[in-house]
C-alpha cells in the first residue's frame, strides 16, 4: 500500500549539512515536488494503523502542515499548528525544542486540558521535538491517543519512548548508507 512513497524514499538525494547527512524529500522538506498519490497512500495507512478516535489533529511548522492538512481533508478532524512564532493568545504554551542540527521555541495554542489528540510530525530522527511537545502536552494534561512520524531515522523513536512513555508509531524506518536511503522497514510490516 506505500509503494509510491517507498519509491520516492529510495530516489531520495542526500546532502551534507556539517557532519549531518540529510535526505531531501517531499514529506520532509517540500522538494522535489509532493505527488497527491503519496499522500493519499499516507493518509489511508494512517487511518488503518493508528487510533484517530480524538478532537484534534495536532502537527508541527512547517513539514507536519501538509500532513495534517490532508488527514483533516480525509478524516474531518480538525488540526491545530504547534508554531515557530509567538501568537501571545490566552493559554499560549511555549515549549523548547533541540534537534541534532538545530534550537528554537515552538508555541502551543488551540490546545485544552483534556482534549484528545492525535500528533503527527514528518520525521524523528533525534527524537527532540516529539520530546518536548509530548513533555509539554502531558503538562497541559492533554491525552495523546497516538503519535506519528512519518519518517524515521536514528535512534529518536526509540529514546521518545523511552523518555516520554508514549509509544511512538512510525510509517518508514531508513538509514543513509553509501549516499543511499535504505527502507528497513514500514508500519506495514508490523
Amino acid at each position: 500500500m506505500l509503494e509510491k512513497f517507498i519509491k520516492s524514499l529510495k530516489a531520495s538525494p542526500i546532502v551534507k549539512k556539517g557532519e549531518y547527512d540529510y535526505f531531501v524529500h517531499p514529506v520532509s522538506d517540500g522538494v522535489p515536488e509532493m505527488e497527491p498519490k503519496i499522500l493519499k497512500e499516507i493518509t489511508a495507512v494512517i487511518q488503518k494503523k493508528t487510533d484517530l478516535d480524538v478532537n484534534k489533529i495536532v502537527c508541527v511548522e512547517a513539514m507536519g502542515i501538509h500532513l495534517a492538512t490532508a488527514l483533516s481533508l480525509e478524516t474531518g478532524i480538525p488540526f491545530v499548528v504547534i508554531r515557530k512564532r509567538e501568537y501571545g493568545l490566552l493559554g499560549e504554551v511555549p515549549v523548547f525544542q533541540k534537534t541534532g542540527y538545530s534550537e528554537q521555541k515552538l508555541y502551543i495554542n488551540s490546545i485544552n486540558k483534556g482534549d484528545k489528540i492525535f500528533l503527527i510530525d514528518d520525521v524523528v530522527s533525534t527524537g527532540g521535538t516529539y520530546i518536548a511537545i509530548i513533555k509539554a502536552l502531558q503538562k497541559m494534561e492533554v491525552e495523546i491517543k497516538d503519535a506519528i512520524a512519518i519518517i524515521e531515522k536514528g535512534d529518536g523513536k526509540k529514546i521518545v519512548e523511552e523518555e516520554t512513555s508514549i509509544s511512538l508509531k512510525t510509517m518508514a524506518k531508513l538509514d543513509l548508507v553509501d549516499g543511499k536511503v535504505i527502507v528497513e522497514s514500514t508500519i506495514e510490516d508490523n
